[in-house]
């Protein structure tokens, strides 16, 4: 071996306990997905310092996932996103066979619950379980998730110290806007902003039946409360007039961006950076308080498949996991370590901002009092009534 080459092997052989000491995995132990959204995202190999630690799950785990062979899993990613979020997964075990349901809400959260109520089971894992928490709960429906290596990973308050439910991803729910027919000048600073521009009125202004995404999270904020959700409530739909819509809040975006109406509430934040990427002429705002929420994981209680559902929802919480989730929908991760501005769509209107955070437990017990608020004027019957 020449001089140079004796050289060489020695600079690499540093640079590889250096990497192990990092507690970083050398590029050629991942998985050529997660290499490539790495590289797609430009970010170094060092934001995946611990990843070792985070995948050595028990040896049991993988033998009972091989022969259980299967996984299923409902939630509210396109299917092209949840494949190719998996990718690296299924690099890693590819002995999971993974079918996946992208359905209404009957379908991915209450279909698995009514099923386990009368003693079937038509799925091992869901995501976006959100108000149904309670149903499930009382049901017994749920597994305990504190086993899973990386539940801790998610910080207190994004999961549910019992352990039936863990976070999946930090949601932000404002407002999209056609930037062709809004100008900045008329984007509310503040939510009772939005009352008093007449640029909103006349049908101007889209609404999705979903106030607890957004209404739900202010209502809990100090400062707030019942009164003014209900004031804010009576005035949205007297004065600003809002466009009633059926379609859920992400099908509105593909309509701002189309110019049926002017914006539309609410709209997470990495549905409209996929649109604004793709050139449309579409933008997020929020108006203070930022409404920020989680958006809930849990696995159903004696499912045929619990190994590979453990080795699963541990490998997405992992930074493989909420990095892959990141690059498949730009929905910013729950792992702690990774709540940086480096995973936000739009950080100008996040970082540094008043935050009205929605955790589940207050949803669970405030929400029957918000849509007793809401639904009377979301259905027409409170205007009938003036």
């Amino acid at each position: 071996m020449t001089r140079h080459w004796r050289a060489a092997a020695a600079a690499l052989f540093a640079l590889l306990l250096l990497l192990m000491m990092m507690g970083q995995a050398p590029a050629a132990a991942l998985p050529r997905a997660t290499q490539k959204l790495l590289a797609d995202l430009k970010l170094a190999p060092d934001i995946l310092a611990g990843l070792d630690k985070e995948l050595d799950f028990p040896a049991s785990w993988i033998e009972e996932a091989k022969r259980e062979g299967a996984l299923r899993v409902s939630g509210t990613w396109d299917p092209d996103q949840f494949r190719r979020m998996n990718e690296a997964f299924l690099e890693r075990y590819p002995f999971i066979k993974q079918s996946y349901t992208r359905g209404n809400r009957q379908e991915r959260v209450l279909a698995p619950l009514i099923a386990f109520q009368a003693g079937r089971s038509i799925m091992d894992v869901m995501s976006g379980i959100g108000a149904a928490f309670a149903a499930y709960k009382e049901a017994g429906a749920l597994e305990d998730l504190r086993v899973l290596p990386n539940f801790d990973n998610v910080p207190v308050g994004m999961r549910d110290e019992g352990g039936l439910w863990v976070g999946e991803r930090l949601r932000y729910w404002c407002m999209s806007y056609n930037t062709q027919l809004v100008s900045k000048e008329h984007l509310p600073a503040q939510w009772d902003d939005l009352l008093s521009d007449p640029i909103w009125r006349d049908h101007r202004l889209a609404i999705a039946d979903r106030p607890n995404l957004w209404i739900g999270n202010i209502w809990a904020a100090p400062g707030y409360g019942a009164d003014w959700g209900k004031r804010f409530i009576a005035g949205l739909f007297s004065t600003v007039q809002p466009q009633v819509r059926k379609e859920g809040a992400n099908a509105l975006v593909t309509l701002v961006a189309a110019g049926e109406f002017y914006g539309a509430v609410p709209t997470a934040d990495f549905r409209a950076r996929q649109y604004s990427d793709k050139g449309a002429p579409v933008g997020w705002h929020c108006p203070l308080p930022v409404p920020m929420s989680i958006s809930e994981m849990g696995v159903l209680k004696g499912n045929p498949h619990p190994a590979a559902a453990r080795l699963w929802v541990s490998w997405f919480l992992s930074k493989e996991g909420q990095i892959a989730q990141y690059a498949a929908i730009r929905s910013p991760p729950v792992h702690r370590a990774l709540q940086t501005k480096e995973f936000l769509s739009f950080p100008e209107q996040i970082v540094g901002r008043k935050m009205a955070f929605r955790e589940p437990g207050v949803l669970e017990r405030e929400l029957p009092h918000l849509f007793e608020a809401w639904n009377p004027w979301f259905q027409g019957t409170a205007s009938e009534k003036q």
